[in-house]
């Protein structure tokens, strides 16, 4: 999926994950996490980004995510809006079947 422009999802309450991503003209992924839990959970939260993005053949993306303890399922629901949103795909989406 190609990114348009930068978009994002979720906000910084406590338990969330506001996800900001952009096209990276470098051609590359690039995760910038800023986490409350970074020292227990960064590597868990970058990795669930990651496998959200390779889902969709994201291959070139800037992300800025800043985490106040979100859970798993958060971080790929806030991953997956914010992708779609930048792809300009929301109105194809089917949000009642997506795996």
């Amino acid at each position: 999926m190609r990114l348009q422009h930068q978009a994002i999802a979720g906000t910084t309450e406590s338990s969330d994950i506001q996800i900001m991503i952009e096209p990276n003209v470098e051609n590359e992924i690039a995760i910038n996490l800023d986490s409350s839990v970074q020292f227990q959970f960064g590597k868990q939260i970058k990795q669930v980004i990651q496998a959200t993005l390779s889902k969709l053949d994201v291959t070139s993306a800037n992300i800025k995510a800043i985490d106040r303890g979100a859970l798993d399922c958060t971080v790929k629901a806030r991953t997956l809006t914010a992708i779609y949103r930048a792809a300009d795909v929301t109105d194809e989406i089917d949000w009642q079947v997506i795996d």
